[in-house]
């Protein structure tokens, strides 16, 4: 709906004209879908409704400034800008709001979020790279608040990367960094921590970036004076504005009602951001919410007469519509006639959405009612099949779950029953709930080959070196061969991250490639997202494992649901790099696995026991487009390992276990540090004549995809999980994929059983380590017991 930016001094007035009344049609009909959205949610088509109504002119003026390559980083009341730069139409907007599975009709996230969530597709057929340069992009969409702003950074500060660093292959992604990133925030959520580290960051990082706040003095029900000190973002951000002497921020503040204010403002920010890579704060006051919050709840319990008074007069297009009578651009008559056109467009695009959305489902349900008709007549329960064939049939606007229920149903009645109608349900009911599954549980992961192995390769001549060397060695090699590949972090660049694994890398590959971030997790993280939705193929470095709980957000609810909830039409292949296990005291403990497998899944989460493990799955996810954790081992840097002659080469597979040590009496699996402890106490164990197989699981998510462990429980009848996690954590994980999907329960000869740290974090101190987690006395102890209850007089009682 809108053209390319074009000022007024540079067109003809009729042509200003004609882009105002443009613009004025997409401002009615994004409200128009509002008003009828909400009506939507209360008559129950649509579950939820959160619009963008009273924010539709600013949205125009940002979109007028929007360009080719651009990047949106939003919220979720963005519909206006979508419409204006030609990203949404009416009838997908509608079938945003019913949840529509077919990406055509609702290119948005096929129906796996909910309304108010925009992107664009970065991705074509195949899942390759489409050219972003040649569209307006937006990244996908959050609900959570400010969630969307270190993503936004990231997208800002590829391209920084991209005009600073030469050799990296920008065709598709850049024009030399002369891209902006476009984020949009509530007033309210500027209160969140992520808003105020990204805006730290941005400034300290200088990325073209340009932030709006939506201000409309609340935040759902509580006012600003709530949520922000003076009630005034822009105010007290008075700090980060730039000067002659310091860079810093350029902040404007702009009437959300007044469109050439807003043109005006949204031009200078983007000469501002574009040319100079400036950060810009644009502070849109004085906007309204015309419907309240969402549609779960009204305003008129929570605002005053005199502000829903005052909402109603300066309603930003009702200002818009004056300003274009004041100026002659159109009569009062003629907008009104636009208006009524424009209701009835939009009463057909709710109808067609709604068409559509149904199509294929009264498709379906005339199948499965011809079915059921089979099924009665043959079947000895007619009377009840004929019930749920008659609910099926008289169900006007059915939805795939009353079919799969009423065919799940009708199953119940034909037990003992053998027929060919029978037979053609349950098939019937496989395929379509094998439909249904790809409508709403596919593109959690990429389909990618990651099985593949590389061993390192040695020679006579292979020195042994400290662990951190193979992985210094090996980024340097990854860093001369992939010039998009780039890493940052604390104390990541001049002293080459704190244990030296990055050791003289900055000097070589430079500030931009090999770089130091201040102490901000969230926006690390959200750096690492934007640039990788942009081509780059950044490590994000988060210093412990511990730390990463300060990013956890981003990680659960972008991250490793980017792909998911775009279905498969966005990715950010981030690496990020992190160490932990095994190190004394309560903060460096490494007991957050169970958590991180509970939130992370749509990422690899990856347990090295040694440093050229590590380098071997850094060497792999290069080649990959899933985002990963890699978790290296604290206490392992220092211990010596054999330098391969392949770096950069060499590939350890993903998912794919390894036994380090074979056995015939019990299976021991475990992984990261405590490997090492197991390792050792399994030597020990063969002075009691036992025999122990040790298994390296090296990789949690996705876990043993070719079901290894069991085979070995089915030589050795016992089982035994060894993990540093708390009781429950990722050892009852581990459990449950043994036992539950690979059946290990059958070649069971005694109890399966863990051993894990207590639930308290470790206490400090060799001595708290060694009461916390577990020892290789332990090991022995709980081993040995299993074996006497096996053979007590083989292997009399311990103690």
């Amino acid at each position: 709906m809108q053209s390319e930016t074009q000022t007024e001094n540079s067109i003809s007035f009729d042509e200003f004209k004609s882009q105002v009344l443009e613009d004025y049609r997409t401002a009615v009909t994004s409200r128009e879908c509002s008003l009828l959205g909400r009506r939507e949610v209360l008559t129950g088509k649509a579950k939820f409704g959160i619009f963008g109504d009273g924010k539709e002119v600013p949205q125009l003026a940002m979109a007028k400034a929007f360009k080719n390559g651009d990047f949106r980083s939003g919220y979720y009341r963005d519909q206006t800008f979508m419409m204006a730069i030609n990203e949404l139409t009416p009838e997908q907007f509608f079938a945003g709001l019913y949840a529509d599975s077919n990406i055509e009709n609702e290119p948005m996230s096929a129906g796996r979020q909910m309304g108010g969530h925009f992107m664009t597709h970065s991705l074509d057929e195949n899942g390759e790279w489409k050219n972003l340069m040649e569209q307006k992009n937006s990244s996908s969409d959050i609900s959570p608040t400010a969630g969307q702003m270190p993503r936004l950074l990231g997208l800002a500060q590829a391209s920084k990367i991209y005009r600073n660093v030469d050799g990296i292959p920008a065709a598709k992604f850049s024009d030399k960094g002369n891209e902006v990133a476009w984020g949009t925030i509530g007033n309210a959520s500027t209160s969140e921590g992520h808003f105020w580290e990204t805006i730290n960051a941005a400034g300290v990082l200088q990325v073209p970036m340009v932030m709006s706040v939506w201000d409309d003095e609340y935040g759902i029900s509580v006012h600003a004076r709530h949520q922000t000190t003076k009630e005034n973002i822009s105010e007290i951000l008075k700090g980060f504005q730039r000067d002659e002497e310091n860079d810093g921020y350029e902040i404007i503040v702009v009437k959300g009602w007044d469109y050439p204010a807003l043109v005006d403002a949204y031009e200078k920010a983007s000469q501002i951001a574009r040319n100079e890579h400036c950060p810009v704060l644009i502070h849109v006051i004085e906007l309204t919410q015309p419907q309240g919050h969402s549609t779960s709840g009204s305003h008129e319990r929570y605002k005053s007469e005199e502000r829903l008074a005052w909402e109603k007069e300066h309603d930003c297009n009702l200002q818009f519509r004056k300003w274009i009578i004041e100026n002659n651009f159109a009569t009062s008559d003629e907008l009104e006639t636009l208006e009524k056109e424009i209701k009835k467009e939009i009463r057909g695009a709710k109808h067609n959405a709604w068409t559509a959305y149904l199509k294929p489902t009264l498709k379906k349900q005339k199948e499965l009612v011809a079915i059921l008709q089979e099924v009665e007549s043959q079947s000895s329960n007619a009377n009840f099949i004929k019930t749920l064939r008659k609910e099926v049939s008289e169900n006007r606007e059915p939805l795939k779950k009353d079919l799969v229920t009423a065919a799940r149903q009708s199953l119940r009645y034909l037990i003992g029953e053998d027929s060919s109608a029978k037979e053609n349900l349950i098939t019937w009911l496989n395929n379509f709930v094998e439909a249904c599954a790809d409508d709403y549980s596919s593109y959690l992961y990429k389909k990618e080959e990651i099985s593949t192995e590389v061993l390192p390769a040695y020679s006579d001549e292979t020195e042994e070196v400290d662990a951190r060397i193979v992985l210094r060695d090996n980024f340097d090699t990854i860093f001369s061969n992939h010039p998009n590949t780039l890493i940052f972090g604390e104390d990541a660049g001049e002293i080459g991250d704190v244990n030296q694994g990055l050791e003289g890398l900055q000097k070589k590959f430079g500030e931009f490639r090999v770089s130091d971030a201040g102490i901000r997790e969230a926006t690390i993280l959200g750096q690492g997202i934007g640039m990788a939705m942009r081509g780059l193929r950044p490590i994000a470095e988060i210093q412990y494992l511990d730390y990463v709980m300060y990013c956890l957000q981003g990680m659960t609810d972008d991250l490793a649901t980017l792909h998911y909830r775009t279905k498969g039409k966005q990715k950010a292949p981030l690496i990020v790099r992190t160490r932990g296990h095994r190190l004394e005291g309560i903060w460096h403990s490494g007991s957050q696995m169970g958590g991180l497998l509970n939130l992370l899944r749509g990422m690899y989460v990856l347990v090295p026991r040694n440093m050229t493990k590590a380098a071997g799955f850094y060497n792999h996810l290069l080649e990959l487009d899933t985002p990963a954790l890699v978790i290296e081992c604290l206490n392992g840097y220092r211990l010596k390992e054999k330098l391969p002659e392949n770096l950069g080469e060499f590939k350890t597979p993903i998912g794919v276990t390894e036994t380090l040590t074979e056995g015939t009496d019990i299976t021991l699996v475990s992984y990261g540090s405590t490997l090492r402890i197991v390792e050792e106490v399994a030597k020990q164990l063969m002075e009691v004549d036992i025999s122990a197989e040790v298994i390296d699981v090296q990789s949690l998510l996705p876990f043993d995809r070719n079901h290894d462990i069991v085979k070995s429980v089915q030589k050795t009848n016992r089982l035994l999980v060894i993990d540093e996690d708390v009781p429950g954590g990722a050892s009852a994980y581990i459990l449950q994929k043994i036992l539950e999907e690979q059946n290990a329960y059958r070649y069971l000869d005694s109890k399966p059983q863990t051993l894990t740290a207590k639930e308290h974090r470790p206490a400090y101190g060799t001595d708290g380590d060694y009461f916390s987690k577990p020892s290789a006395e332990d090991i022995f102890e709980k081993v040995y017991g299993i074996m006497h209850e096996t053979n007590p007089n083989k292997y009399p009682k311990l103690r």
